[in-house]
C-alpha cells in the first residue's frame, strides 16, 4: 500500500491504535479502490444518498448547506484521514443534508457499506472506534446546538478563534475562510464579527493581519 494511503488511515478514526500491518492484514479481506476526482468536482448535492464509505486521503473536500435564501454556507471541509458522512452510512435516511466539492485534487479511499460492515462485524477494535466516531459527531453536534443558541457573538468568535488555535497547535491562526463565510456559519451578521475582532484587537488580546491573527492573551478574550 502506498505511504501517502496508508497515513491517510493512519490518521483516520476508524483504525485507531491499529498498526499499518494490523490496517493491511484487516483491509485485505474487504474489497476497496482508491478513487481521484479532479478539481472543482462535484461530490455529492443535498439530498443525493450516501452510498460509500469515503476516507479521505489527500487534497480537501468542502461541504455547504444552503439557507432558505439560497445561500450556500460552508459548514466543515474534510481533510487528510477524515470519513466523509459516516453517520449516514448506515441510517435509515441516507440522504445528505450538504452538498460537498472538491478544492484542488482529491484522492478516496472507498468501500461499500456492506464491506465496512464486514469489518465491524470481524474486528472488535473497529467496531468500537465506528461507534466512538458515531458518539463524537453526536457530541459535537450537541455542543454546536449550545454555541448557536447560547453563546453571544462575542463567545462565538473567541469559541472560533481558540479552536483555530488548537486545530493548526499555534496562537498564529490562519482562518481559511472569508469574513463573510465565518459570518453566515455563526448566523450573525458581518457588522458584528468585524466589530468584536475590531474590539478584540483594541483590548490587547489579538493582533489581525488580513486572515492571520495572532492571539495575544484568550482571558481578554473571554471576559
Amino acid at each position: 500500500m502506498e505511504s501517502n494511503v496508508m497515513n491517510a488511515l493512519r490518521s483516520c478514526p476508524l483504525f485507531a491504535g491499529m498498526s499499518e500491518i494490523g490496517i493491511e492484514l484487516t483491509l485485505g479481506n474487504v474489497t476497496h479502490q482508491l478513487v481521484s476526482l479532479p478539481s472543482h468536482e462535484v461530490y455529492a448535492l443535498a439530498g443525493m444518498p450516501c452510498k460509500y464509505v469515503d476516507i479521505v486521503v489527500s487534497g480537501n473536500l468542502i461541504c455547504r448547506m444552503a439557507a432558505l435564501s439560497g445561500k450556500q454556507v460552508e459548514v466543515s471541509r474534510l481533510r487528510s484521514g477524515n470519513m466523509v458522512a459516516p453517520a449516514f452510512i448506515f441510517s435509515k435516511d441516507r440522504s445528505l443534508p450538504v452538498s460537498v466539492e472538491t478544492d484542488g485534487k482529491v484522492q478516496l479511499f472507498r468501500m461499500r457499506p456492506e464491506e465496512l460492515k464486514r469489518l465491524i462485524d470481524m474486528d472488535e477494535a473497529i467496531r468500537m472506534n465506528f461507534i466512538r466516531i458515531l458518539s463524537n459527531i453526536d457530541v459535537f453536534l450537541t455542543q454546536k446546538m449550545k454555541i448557536l443558541s447560547l453563546f453571544t457573538v462575542r463567545e462565538k468568535v473567541a469559541y472560533l478563534l481558540m479552536e483555530c488555535a488548537g486545530e493548526q497547535g499555534s496562537n498564529e491562526v490562519h482562518l481559511e475562510r472569508s469574513r463573510q463565510e465565518i459570518a453566515d456559519s455563526f448566523g450573525i451578521q458581518k457588522f458584528s464579527l468585524l466589530r468584536v475582532l475590531s474590539d478584540f484587537e483594541k483590548e490587547g488580546a489579538i493582533e489581525i493581519d488580513g486572515r492571520n491573527i495572532k492571539i495575544l492573551d484568550r482571558r481578554k478574550m473571554l471576559k
